[in-house]
């Protein structure tokens, strides 16, 4: 008997399953969590780009009109590809001028809600930002609400957001036509 139970604790053939299966759910876990991270950092430089791209392109305008408008809203969708910003966020261009010392959004066009403030309100700009008497900027905000691939019922997904400020190169852009 005791030769028996010998034999049993040298048997060495089932090692490799039982550590495999340990070592399975660890790995598994880091190789999702990797994707995981890196889908969020890819689509936070996007949201990051959409809001410079945009705002860029507003601010080397000569003049807006709303037909102009609406393309660069479509195009915002080729900056954000394969993220499809039409269903799951939002750009939100707006046209900011100063007089007094306060603030005042000009013009607002968007796909959805803003952070800065509405048309015709007063902005509401970062701490340490300001608009000078007489100058105008050009503010572009892109939501995104990003939902994880994994881990859904752990973590709540959240809404990114970035913003980008530009200066009108060609003209003050206080005015949009129709």
């Amino acid at each position: 008997m005791l030769g028996a139970i010998r034999r049993v604790l040298r048997d060495r053939r089932g090692n490799l399953s039982v550590e495999l299966g340990m070592a399975m759910p660890v790995l598994a876990g880091l190789l999702l969590s990797g994707v995981e991270i890196t889908r969020y950092v890819l689509i936070n430089q996007k949201v990051e780009r959409t809001s410079a791209t945009i705002a860029d392109l507003v601010a080397q305008s000569y003049g807006m009109s709303e037909a102009e408008m609406a393309s660069l809203f479509t195009a915002s969708g080729y900056v954000m590809d394969p993220y499809d910003i039409d269903t799951e966020g939002q750009v939100v261009v707006s046209s900011i001028s100063s007089s007094g010392g306060v603030a005042t959004i000009n013009w607002q066009r968007a796909y959805g809600g803003s952070a800065i403030g509405v048309e015709g309100g007063t902005a509401s700009l970062p701490s340490g930002f300001e608009v000078c008497d007489g100058e105008s900027v050009v503010a572009t905000e892109v939501f995104y609400d990003y939902e994880r691939m994994i881990f859904q019922t752990v973590l709540d997904g959240e809404t990114l957001y970035k913003f980008a400020f530009f200066r009108p190169r060609f003209s003050s852009l206080e005015t949009i036509t129709p």
